[in-house]
């Protein structure tokens, strides 16, 4: 059961983009033959419908491919080394920040809050610093870039506040 703070977070990953990524990092362990939608499914229990939907979505973004027929299922359509977190994020859930729906670069403040638009910018900035420089391919090796995982080390990391 999730505490009460973790209920709180102000940066969400939704469950579908935690689900696509997860799905594609299965892929990415796969990249000769198509996986099949419900092997997917059962190695990273997802719910089969709506993991449909979501290998749909990445279909239609180009980040997968698709094949039908008893030899069919599915495969990332280019390399798992060129394709980012960021990208898998973005397809099933749009911009990684957004302020009210807005871009961060598109909200104005008033008064006291007048500087609060570039703060908005730099969050999106530090998302994008990870999720646009860590590839499939590197968190399916177990081979994430050295400052992603001094970040993770910082004990300060895992406090919730």
């Amino acid at each position: 059961m999730l505490r009460a703070e973790a209920a709180r977070c102000v940066v969400h990953i939704s469950a579908r983009a935690d689900y696509a990524v997860r799905a594609a990092l299965e892929l990415a362990l796969s990249p000769d033959a198509p996986v099949k939608g419900e092997a997917l499914a059962r190695a990273q229990d997802i719910p089969p419908k709506f993991l449909e939907g979501i290998l749909s979505t990445l279909r239609r973004a180009g980040l997968v491919r698709s094949q039908r027929g008893a030899e069919g299922g599915y495969w990332l359509a280019r390399p798992a080394e060129d394709i980012s977190v960021a990208d898998v994020i973005r397809a099933v859930d749009g911009p990684l920040a957004g302020v009210r729906g807005l871009r961060p670069e598109d909200v104005s403040y008033d008064g006291a809050a007048t500087a609060l638009g570039p703060v908005w910018v730099a969050v999106r900035a530090n998302l994008r610093l990870v999720l646009e420089h860590v590839s499939l391919a590197q968190v399916a090796g177990d081979r994430l870039p050295a400052k992603v995982r001094r970040l993770a080390a910082d004990p300060e990391a895992w406090i919730t506040r």
